[in-house]
């Protein structure tokens, strides 16, 4: 019920181009979360899974402490009864706990994506069609059709047969027959509570979280803000941290840029990151969170690497965000482009934003898209060769080459296309690899490759989750080939990558942002040269925070720069 009334409040937000920070902190008390929003419009509190799928793994424990003397306030539910505990320490676990009758855990699996931007857009074209979704992330990101609508076994393969009939033949039910589950439990005063929820607080909103597995720990972080552990939609846990949003970027802007950047660079990611997370907030909808803390969002490791130069450029961007129009922009960044940035369509499925389209990385003119387009592998070859006059060339990744064999592509490949439950997964070979596409950034658009039980087509960012090998979508391949005995011609035996960049290479290049700060340009200029057209403000309730790009991109008030 709560993820229904969290839904209901999400979609009126966003529908009506209201500020989404409003409605963060529903799940536990919306009455209270709203009011203290409305207190601190500047400072959203946020709610980040910092530990996802908790109890996947009996064998991890999370143990919680308080900081300088604190307490911490313990609540959890018996029965309708609210319970408040204080305690020093907590250890939280999950163990099996038997059914009393076997379970049934299911779901349609519509579409699965290496993306959150891509599972976005195949969502949208799902419910074109009339079936309601879900995006899920269990380990990679899936659309899923709706739990709540597609509720029955019988329902379900309804669908299935349905959507098989009409050629839809990768989508497939992931079923779960269940004899036991996780049951979650916090260990503290010398008793054992087991509960689903428990919400964790400090006076002084400081908590440090030890992850062990087994007898060996594994990362300790010290966070801002209150904890709580909670159920998610795959039947484990998920601890989620709240926190306000400037707390929130100390443990962003030092893990995600670096304490080497140039201050002005620095401030720059600042902005950006604070923008980044006010637009995602529907991305965990299912789980009743809204961001995760690894490269699937933001980077978030807590307040332990924060430190006075970062601290300073949050300050100095206090509440500023990267607008395009009267919308946040989709502040999406990656850590080497190189040379050019990608459209968000050269990346992603779905609708290219205005504000990010290619831009090549260097203040000195070394190449004009215009007359030399990377759609033409000849152009592309010619500008890998380049190593020189690019903001990104000092960096290890701008230029790179990297060797597979086809046994490797095989292997990379066939762990791809199973986890999809694609046709073709039983191949045994890989025969050789046609780009068949590209962009104007000169990124793959579609990739073919033979096999020995027919052709596999792999298109844009999926390439890169398919095969190890590249870095990046910005590259060429080379055959590799021996001399085999009794073979009168060489025989294939690989392919070499190379290429250029690191990631996904849309929006701001991190490396190349450096380069900029060097130069002395201001954070506005950095931010302006990689998102022509946007400008800053502050966060307020004239903003939109997300409206879907298939529907009306606002229009800002001057014409974007070319």
């Amino acid at each position: 019920m709560v993820g229904q009334v969290r839904s209901q409040i999400y979609a009126t937000y966003r529908l009506s181009g209201m500020v989404l920070a409003a409605g963060v902190a529903v799940v536990g008390n919306l009455v209270s979360a709203s009011i203290t929003l409305a207190q601190q419009p500047m400072n959203p509190v946020l709610q980040i899974g910092i530990v996802q799928r908790f109890g996947q793994d009996d064998a991890k424990t999370l143990t919680i402490e308080p900081l300088n003397g604190a307490q911490l306030t313990v609540q959890f539910k018996t029965g309708e009864q609210l319970e408040t505990l204080t305690t020093n320490q907590i250890v939280l676990d999950t163990s099996p706990t038997p059914l009393e009758a076997t379970a049934l855990r299911e779901w349609v699996v519509l579409s699965t994506h290496r993306s959150f931007e891509s599972a976005e857009d195949s969502a949208n074209q799902w419910r074109d069609r009339g079936i309601e979704t879900d995006i899920a992330q269990p380990g990679d990101w899936q659309v899923w059709a709706k739990r709540d609508v597609y509720n029955t076994p019988l329902l379900r393969r309804l669908l299935l047969q349905d959507l098989q009939a009409a050629g839809y033949e990768n989508v497939y039910i992931d079923s779960q027959v269940l004899q036991d589950v996780p049951q979650a439990a916090a260990i503290f005063n010398g008793f054992r509570y087991n509960r689903d929820i428990f919400s964790i607080t400090t006076g002084n909103q400081r908590v440090r979280v030890t992850e062990k597995y087994g007898n060996v720990e594994d990362t300790v972080r010290v966070y801002g803000g209150h904890l709580r552990l909670q159920p998610n939609a795959y039947g484990t846990y998920t601890l989620v941290n709240k926190v306000p949003i400037e707390t929130y970027l100390r443990g962003v802007v030092p893990y995600e840029i670096g304490l080497a950047a140039p201050a002005t660079t620095i401030e720059a990611q600042a902005i950006l990151a604070r923008t980044y997370v006010l637009r995602n907030l529907r991305r965990f909808e299912v789980d009743n969170y809204e961001l995760c803390a690894d490269t699937q969002c933001q980077v978030y490791w807590g307040i332990t690497g924060a430190a006075d130069k970062t601290d300073r450029a949050i300050a100095n961007t206090r509440g500023q965000v990267l607008t395009y129009g009267d919308e946040l922009v989709d502040a999406l960044y990656s850590s080497n482009a190189g040379g050019v940035t990608a459209a968000f369509s050269h990346v992603w499925n779905g609708p290219d934003r205005p504000y990010l389209q290619p831009v090549v990385d260097s203040v000195s003119g070394s190449w004009d898209l215009a007359t030399r387009p990377l759609t033409d592998e000849n152009n592309l070859k010619a500008f890998l060769s380049l190593d020189s006059g690019f903001n990104e060339e000092t960096w290890e990744t701008f230029r790179w080459s990297e060797d597979a064999t086809l046994e490797t592509i095989a292997q990379d490949l066939k762990t791809y296309l199973q986890a999809r439950n694609h046709p073709l997964a039983n191949l045994t070979e890989v025969q050789r690899l046609v780009v068949t596409e590209r962009a104007a950034s000169g990124r793959v658009q579609t990739l073919q490759i033979a096999t020995d039980v027919g052709v596999v087509t792999l298109q844009k960012d999926e390439v890169i989750r398919a095969i190890a090998a590249p870095l990046s979508l910005l590259f060429y391949t080379a055959g590799l080939y021996e001399t085999v005995p009794g073979s009168a011609e060489p025989q294939l035996q690989g392919y070499r990558f190379i290429g250029g960049g690191f990631g996904h290479g849309v929006g701001m290049s991190q490396t190349g942002a450096y380069n900029l700060g060097d130069l002395n340009w201001s954070a506005e200029r950095i931010l302006k040269f990689y998102y022509p057209g946007t400008e800053l403000q502050p966060i307020s309730d004239d903003l939109v925070f997300w409206r879907d790009p298939a529907e009306t991109v606002s229009t800002p008030s001057t014409n974007p720069t070319p």
